[in-house]
Formats: C-alpha cells, sequence, structure tokens
C-alpha cells in the first residue's frame, strides 16, 4: 500500500512542480519581454507552491526524511527506541487529526459555504485548501503504516 501512495503522490508532485516551473517562466516572460504581467500565472503559482509545500510534507514524511531531533533516540535501547518512535507517531497522528483534518476540513467547508472564488483564476477556494485534510489523511497513513511495521524502522 505504502509503495502505491508513493508512487501516486511523487508523480503528481512532479507534475505540480512542473505545471509550476510553466507558469513561472511564462510569468517572467510576460512581466519583462511583453511588459504585460499575467495575474492568473501568479496566482497559480501561489497555489500550486502551497499544494507542493503541504503534499511534499506528506510525502517527506512517508520516506522519514523530515526534520527529527534524535539526541534522546541514540543513547535509547532497542525496546525504548521502538517505544520512543511509536509515541512519536501517535502524537503527529494526533496533530494531523486535529489541525489538518478538523482544522482544515472547517477551512474547507467555510469556503464551501460561503462561495468564495479567487481573485484572478475564479477557483473555489474550497478546492485550494482540500489539501489540507488530504495532507492530513496522507500523513496519518504513513504514520500508522510505519507503526504497524515499527521493527523494520528500527536501526
Amino acid at each position: 500500500m505504502k509503495e502505491n501512495i508513493d508512487k501516486v503522490l511523487s508523480h503528481f508532485l512532479v507534475l505540480l512542480m512542473a505545471i509550476m516551473v510553466m507558469a513561472v517562466t511564462w510569468q517572467v516572460f510576460s512581466r519583462y519581454v511583453m511588459q504585460a504581467p499575467s495575474s492568473i500565472t501568479e496566482e497559480l503559482s501561489r497555489f500550486l507552491l502551497i499544494w507542493i509545500g503541504l503534499l511534499g510534507a506528506a510525502y517527506a514524511s512517508g520516506q522519514q526524511n523530515h526534520l527529527a531531533i534524535d539526541l534522546l533516540e541514540s543513547k535509547l535501547n532497542p525496546l525504548h527506541k521502538k517505544r520512543l518512535k511509536i509515541s512519536i507517531n501517535v502524537l503527529i497522528i494526533f496533530f494531523c487529526i486535529t489541525v489538518l483534518i478538523i482544522g482544515g476540513g472547517n477551512l474547507v467547508y467555510v469556503n464551501f459555504d460561503l462561495g468564495q472564488n479567487s481573485a484572478a483564476l475564479g477557483v473555489p477556494l474550497y478546492i485550494i485548501y482540500t489539501v489540507l485534510p488530504l495532507s492530513g489523511v496522507l500523513v496519518i497513513a504513513y504514520k500508522v503504516n510505519e507503526i504497524l511495521n515499527s521493527e523494520k524502522y528500527l536501526t
């Protein structure tokens, strides 16, 4: 399951990054060569950066490439190291549920209810903010997988 999520998410992130590079390149070209800046590409690149940042953080979490301070972990025996990693993952899951899923879900709901659209693209903002609960679900899936396979991840 993890491998499938990794593959889909990594390809999706590459696609988003390619679109953002094209949008920023067009923005620079239209601003400095054509002397007519495009407001659409500015807003598009801002939204893509949000999506790339949050989904990229979820992907990094799944690859265990996130920022970590391991001063305590290196001094523990294998059993306590396993318990520490499980405890940290449970705290991360709690954070994702409260902040990303519940908080992000409320933000999506409020923007859906209000019917707000972005200024230049006219895209409903709830679609943009959907990345919050989505990234929360992805991080939780990765962390649950890590807890269930905690024997493999002991170093």
